[in-house]
């Protein structure tokens, strides 16, 4: 009685973090040379403490999507990933997806090294996402 209790609260507490996410930050890595995966890892590090620093109740989700997954290429496909691409994807709306990718603004920002800049585009970008 008492495991069948607890595994209903806990399925309970997972819909609940389903319902309540807004949005997913997509980023699709490939298996890179080493000074090349640096780069991706601290690309990747970047656009993740953006959105946990301005997303904390989960409402926005950060998800890396690796490339070469036979499982991911369904999604690799439907967003015409490469190595390094941003995509947002926002809670669908009258049987519409909002789908916006950011992967030449945050290149942008990056080869510029305005680590603010990146923070305040990206997180324009996830609340157009979001509305």
């Amino acid at each position: 009685m008492k495991k069948t209790l607890i595994l209903a609260v806990l399925a309970l507490m997972s819909v609940t973090v389903v319902v309540a996410q807004k949005a997913e930050v997509l980023y699709f890595k490939a298996d890179m040379p080493c000074c090349k995966a640096r780069a991706c890892n601290n690309l990747e590090a970047d656009i993740k403490a953006v959105v946990e620093k301005n997303y904390p109740k989960g409402d926005v989700v950060f998800k890396q999507v690796r490339i070469a997954d036979e499982a991911n290429k369904a999604l690799v496909e439907k967003h015409q990933a490469k190595a390094q691409t941003i995509v947002i994807v926002g809670k669908k709306k009258k049987k519409k997806q909002q789908v916006i990718d950011v992967s030449e603004v945050v290149r942008g920002c990056v080869r510029s090294g305005d680590k603010t800049e990146l923070e305040t585009k990206l997180v324009e970008a996830i609340n157009k996402a979001i509305k």
